[in-house]
């Protein structure tokens, strides 16, 4: 089919297709400015999304957040504004699309970036899909955040955990994400830990099995009580207390979780004395074997 043709069929879809009030239309963006968006709407004139109409975010900036080529869901406000464009607004269009996709999010997880734009009791506000946002203080990050006004204008990844539409409720966490990353940087860490190496920590903590050893680095490693020492003890703080340093060996790795071992050193520091050359007396005075040494001593009448 020629070129000629398909601008045929083109036009004839045009002539026929209506356009209402109310209708939800599909545009391509082809214009930008900071008053409004222009749309191709693939019809016999253009739709005007006015700035006003574009967001309820307080700081949505078209010329940074839209380019030529989007594609953008829209309502029809009024078929003509005056000047034979059909007036749209993405907000009204958003209020029915951004909850669908919101609740997408919330079962498949997915992770988002927002910019918290406002501190509020117990939280922060953001905007997620053109709808406002409450994180409370105790999803903003890895641990509770006490001063949130810290947070205003920081860019924070995050997921869903509530959508409510009928209430107009939307509930982001941080906390997970930041949580996420942090196991994932310290199995990291974990797997780049070689076994057989030996190291100094602090004892962390003691329980009825054994004793806690930090590391650095935000690693700790378990010495389970069977390899505190060569000896047999009925209790960990018979050898060890909190906050002392000791040198460990590490025995593995395995499932994210570091094994350490006090008696491994004392069987090596066993086996280095038992491998050690017996040493030879050696006298500092000079071995004569004349007979006159031997009978110097005695005294003859």
């Amino acid at each position: 089919m020629s070129e000629t043709m398909k601008d045929y069929e083109r036009e004839l879809e045009r002539s026929f297709r209506q356009i209402h009030e109310g209708d939800m239309v599909s545009g391509t963006v082809i214009a930008v400015s900071e008053e409004e968006v222009t749309l191709d709407l693939n019809y016999y004139t253009q739709g005007i999304i006015k700035v006003e109409n574009l967001s309820d975010d307080p700081d949505f900036n078209p010329k940074e957040q839209l380019a030529p080529g989007d594609v953008i869901e829209a309502t029809v406000i009024r078929t003509d504004d005056g000047q034979g464009n059909i007036e749209l607004s993405k907000k009204e269009a958003n209020d029915v699309l951004a909850w669908d996709k919101l609740r997408d999010m919330l079962e498949q997880e997915t992770v988002a970036s927002v910019r918290i734009k406002e501190s509020v009791p117990s939280g922060v506000v953001a905007y997620l899909e053109g709808i406002r946002a409450f994180i409370p203080a105790s999803q903003l990050a890895a641990d509770y955040v006490e001063n949130t006004d810290a947070w205003i204008g920081k860019t924070v990844e995050v997921q869903v955990i509530t959508v409510d539409k009928e209430k107009n409720k939307l509930v982001l966490s941080g906390r997970k994400v930041a949580r996420r990353k942090e196991e994932e940087a310290r199995n990291h860490k974990i797997a780049m830990m070689v076994p057989g190496t030996v190291t100094e920590g602090v004892v962390e903590s003691i329980m009825p099995y054994g004793a806690f050893i930090a590391l650095g680095d935000g690693i700790s490693g378990l010495v389970h009580i069977s390899q505190i020492s060569q000896k047999r003890i009925g209790s960990v703080h018979e050898v060890l207390k909190e906050g002392q340093k000791v040198k460990v060996k590490i025995l593995n790795t395995n499932d994210g979780k570091v094994s350490l071992s006090m008696k491994a050193l004392e069987e090596i520091m066993a086996d280095k004395e038992t491998d050690a050359p017996a040493e030879e007396y050696v006298s500092g005075e000079q071995v004569s074997t004349s007979l006159g040494s031997l009978l110097s001593g005695f005294k003859f009448e």
